[in-house]
């Protein structure tokens, strides 16, 4: 297996942890970093008096780690900080976005915590990030069944709040690594295909540029974010 790099960095910057999208003080390279999925019509406004409260959904857990739509958006999923002392209870969550009624409560049933969820761009899965240093594969349809054929390691997660992310064509998983590197799988196979000396401290994201699929960013857990080429 080989472990040369295959991007070069382009870009190093530090963290800015205020941020006024009002006054439009956003660079490029600071949108690129931040963990945001913007939909496709995000509104011209950005004025608090904007939003509203059109739903509540209540997961009677002490932390919500992420959340991911599906594909149409008519349900979605939420991964929890809640684990039983046998199984993972309420781990990952489906929920019904027009009813906010919980679909399944049942779908991850190890003894990890999942800090990351990722929707496969073109296939009806998605794979979740797991304490236990790998990623699982499961079906975005109903019943969510969990491949236990297939997953993704050799990185590291350590109790960091590690995210991954497809690639825009759906043939690569990447992830970042509590020992600092972004390891690249590839989807079909699971095998780690490269993986990249990214920082020195956990590397927590890495992702793919949107349009320009050559680029990809990666930032650690003391803020330092590069794009690399």
């Amino acid at each position: 297996m080989s472990t040369a790099a295959v991007f070069t960095p382009v870009v190093v910057l530090s963290w800015i942890r205020t941020v006024d999208l009002s006054a439009h003080a956003i660079s490029l390279a600071q949108l690129l970093f931040m963990r945001l999925k913007w939909a496709k019509n995000w509104p011209r406004t950005t004025n608090a008096s904007f939003w509203r409260v059109t739903r509540v959904y209540k997961a009677a857990v002490q932390q919500t780690l992420d959340i991911l739509f599906l594909t149409e958006g008519k349900e979605f999923l939420t991964s929890t900080d809640a684990v039983s002392r046998d199984s993972a209870d309420r781990t990952i969550i489906a929920w019904d976005f027009e009813s906010a009624a919980k679909i399944s409560n049942q779908i991850f049933h190890e003894r990890y915590t999942c800090p990351s969820l990722a929707l496969h761009p073109r296939e009806s899965v998605f794979v979740a990030q797991t304490n236990g240093n790998y990623m699982a594969l499961f079906s975005s349809q109903r019943p969510y069944r969990i491949n236990k054929k297939k997953r993704y390691e050799g990185h590291k997660v350590e109790g960091f709040a590690v995210c991954c992310e497809f690639s825009p064509d759906g043939t690569l998983l990447v992830t970042g690594s509590s020992d600092g590197k972004v390891f690249f799988y590839n989807y079909h196979t699971a095998r780690i295909i490269r993986t990249l000396s990214a920082h020195k401290e956990a590397c927590v994201s890495a992702k793919f540029h949107p349009v320009l699929p050559s680029l990809l960013a990666t930032c650690d857990w003391t803020g330092e974010i590069k794009v690399w080429q």
